[in-house]
């Protein structure tokens, strides 16, 4: 059986990222299922539009170099390439991420044999700077922690077979073109605006093509893996905690547009299950002899809370 056509979409905005765009997009152009089309979106960086197109656009005739016609931001960069995209399936990778294999874009691809797959993902793995920050809990060294998903990446919690999920994550994830179209793309406001860490905008769009398609699957398949650099400001607590706000900021948002028990679904058994088990482990390390693991307790602790102020917050905003 043949392929779906793809459109590739990576989204940027500073030059800061230049190095990771590069290997990233050439990680696209050297995959072994090659993409219909390679749409870079530049958001309103007049500078990086400029030297993406002298780069990147002289790779292959299927790389095109767009500006975003939409609000700032990552939701309106994302549905610039959907204005443009051919492709039955787009698929979407962050601009600091490179697949790890060239089968990236092929094992995405194959999934949707399936009529009533609708969405596709994979895992994230952190690229550290320079080690993983001590206050990150991992149960196993190399494996995901419980709030690996602060630095955008899989984290622990998350099936570790293939299996259908409420939602994706950013940084590696796809859809069918027609029905994330008919449905008006992202929402803006709740997703990323340069370093601002608002997040969700992925969650809202799995969650509303759900609704509107009962029967959709969204298939989160971990073997499909891309690697997440995660740049140095990320690794420190005061990342951990804003982070955490803006996460709860976005799920008030969320849970205002299409309802709290859509919203907050996953999150609820996160919350109750995963992270206490985080909690107890850590803490019984530190008291072994290990005392940095207590620092992996207090994150958990100090990223719920964070994240509760912040949906408190977001709640009162909309509200009033």
């Amino acid at each position: 059986m043949s392929l779906p056509t793809s459109s590739v979409v990576i989204c940027a905005y500073t030059l800061a990222r230049w190095s990771e765009l590069r290997t990233a997009v050439r990680a696209v152009v050297d995959q072994a299922v090659p993409a219909d089309e390679l749409i870079v979106v530049i958001d309103h960086n007049a500078q990086l539009a400029e030297r993406a197109r002298e780069e990147f656009m002289p790779l292959h005739h299927t790389v095109n170099v767009v500006e975003n016609n939409h609000p700032r931001g990552l939701s309106g960069a994302r549905n610039t390439s959907l204005d443009l995209a051919t492709g039955d399936i787009v698929v979407f990778l962050d601009d600091d991420a490179s697949p790890r294999t060239t089968g990236w874009l092929g094992a995405i691809l194959s999934h949707y044999s399936d009529d009533a797959v609708y969405a596709v993902g994979g895992s994230a793995y952190p690229v550290w700077p320079d080690k993983r920050p001590a206050f990150l809990p991992a149960e196993v060294v190399g494996e995901p922690g419980e709030l690996d998903w602060v630095v955008g990446c899989t984290y622990r919690g998350q099936p570790t077979e293939t299996a259908q999920v409420r939602n994706l994550m950013g940084a590696n994830m796809s859809f069918r073109r027609e029905p994330i179209v008919a449905l008006g793309g992202f929402v803006s406001g709740i997703g990323r605006i340069g370093r601002v860490p608002l997040g969700c905008e992925e969650t809202e769009l799995c969650i509303r093509l759900r609704q509107t398609h009962p029967d959709a699957q969204i298939v989160f398949d971990p073997s499909i893996v891309v690697d997440h650099t995660v740049s140095a400001d990320r690794t420190r607590p005061r990342y951990l905690i804003t982070r955490s706000y803006a996460e709860g900021v976005s799920k008030a948002a969320i849970a205002r547009l299409i309802g709290a028990e859509d919203a907050l679904s996953s999150e609820r058994a996160y919350t109750a299950k995963i992270l206490p088990r985080a909690v107890g482990r850590e803490t019984s390390a530190a008291a072994r002899g290990n005392p940095v693991r207590a620092w992996g307790a207090m994150a958990v602790v100090a990223s719920v809370g964070a994240a509760g102020i912040g949906y408190a917050r977001g709640k009162l905003s909309t509200s009033r």
